[in-house]
C-alpha cells in the first residue's frame, strides 16, 4: 500500500513537471485552481501534453501516430481497471476513479489528435470552422473535463468553456505556424479559403500549397483567424455573470489567450516576429503572473 501511494505521488509529480515544462502558461493557470480541481487538471493537462507532442517528438510520423494509438488503447485499459506502467496514465487512472471523468471526452481528445496526425501535410483545412472544431475537440474538451472533476454542472459554464477553448486552440495554432513551417515547409493550419483570400494559395499538380511570397498576405490571414478567436473570447466574457463563481478559475486559460492575442496585435500579426518567443507568450514572466493573479483574485477571466 505504501509503495502504491509513493508510486502515485511520483506519477502526479511527473504530470506537474510535464505541464510546467511544455505548457507553462497553463501550468500557471492550474496553480490558481481550488484543490478539488487542481490534481485532476494536472493529470488531464499532462495527458494533453503527451498527445499534443506525440508527432513532434517522434523521429518518424508513423512512430508518432503509433504513440497516439497507444494512448487510445490506454484509455480503454484505464476504464477496464487495467494497470498501465506509465506515470501520466497512472495519474489519469486515479483521477478517473475519483472524479468519474467521461471516457467519451478523453477519446474525443485523442481521436482529434489521431485525425490530425493522419492528415497529409499538404492536406489543408478548407475553412476556419474545421480548425474551430479541432480546438473544440481538444482545448474546450480539456476544460469540460476539468469542470467535471470539480463537480460543476452548468450550461452557461459549458458554453463559456467552449468559447475559451476555441479561442485558445486557434491562437496556439497561429503561434505554432513558424514551427510547423520549419518542419514540413507548409502552413498546414491556414485554411484554404483564408489563404486564397489573401493571395497565399498556389496550385501545383492538382495540389494546393501555401507560399510565403507575401508577408503582408500572411499577416492579413493571421489577423482574420485571430479575429475569430477574439470573437470567442468576447462571447465567453459575455456569459461571465451566468458562470458560477466556483467555476471561473477553470476558465482562466482565457487570460493567456488574450495575452497572446495582444502580443500578436503588437507585432502586426507577424507570427515570425521574434518578440512572440520572448518570456511567456511574448510578455515578461512576472508581468504575466501578476496579470493572471489579478484575474484570479477578482474572479474574472
Amino acid at each position: 500500500m505504501k509503495a502504491a501511494s509513493s508510486s502515485l505521488r511520483a506519477a502526479f509529480s511527473h504530470c506537474v513537471l510535464q505541464v510546467r515544462s511544455y505548457d507553462y502558461h497553463h501550468y500557471l493557470c492550474l496553480l490558481e485552481l481550488p484543490a478539488n480541481m487542481r490534481k485532476a487538471a494536472f493529470a488531464l493537462r499532462a495527458f494533453n501534453v503527451e498527445t499534443a507532442r506525440a508527432m513532434d517528438v517522434a523521429s518518424d510520423p508513423k512512430i508518432g501516430l503509433m504513440r497516439l494509438l497507444w494512448w487510445e488503447e490506454a484509455i480503454d485499459k484505464i476504464y477496464a481497471n487495467k494497470l498501465i506502467e506509465h506515470p501520466t496514465a497512472q495519474a489519469l487512472s486515479s483521477v478517473i476513479s475519483e472524479s468519474k471523468i467521461s471516457k467519451a471526452w478523453l477519446k474525443r481528445v485523442v481521436n482529434a489528435r489521431i485525425n490530425d496526425a493522419n492528415r497529409d501535410v499538404i492536406d489543408l483545412p478548407e475553412s476556419i470552422e474545421e480548425l474551430e472544431k479541432y480546438a473544440e475537440d481538444t482545448a474546450s474538451t480539456l476544460l469540460y473535463m476539468t469542470l467535471q472533476a470539480g463537480g460543476i454542472k452548468s450550461t452557461a459554464v459549458d458554453h463559456a468553456a467552449s468559447h475559451v477553448g476555441k479561442a485558445s486552440g486557434l491562437l496556439l495554432l497561429l503561434k505554432s505556424l513558424p514551427y510547423h513551417a520549419s518542419r514540413n515547409r507548409h502552413f498546414s493550419y491556414i485554411p484554404v479559403k483564408v489563404a486564397a483570400k489573401h493571395g497565399l494559395l498556389v496550385k501545383e499538380g492538382g495540389r494546393s500549397e501555401i507560399r510565403l511570397d507575401s508577408r503582408e498576405g500572411l499577416c492579413d490571414a493571421v489577423f482574420e483567424m485571430a479575429s475569430v478567436a477574439n470573437a470567442h473570447l468576447v462571447k465567453a466574457r459575455e456569459l461571465a455573470n451566468s458562470v458560477p463563481v466556483e467555476a471561473r478559475k477553470a476558465l482562466l486559460p482565457a487570460v493567456p489567450a488574450q495575452v497572446l492575442l495582444d502580443s500578436l496585435s503588437k507585432v502586426q500579426f507577424d507570427v515570425f516576429d521574434s518578440r512572440l518567443a520572448r518570456g511567456v507568450l511574448g510578455k515578461p514572466p512576472l508581468w504575466f503572473q501578476l496579470k493572471l493573479k489579478w484575474h484570479s483574485w477578482r474572479g474574472i477571466y
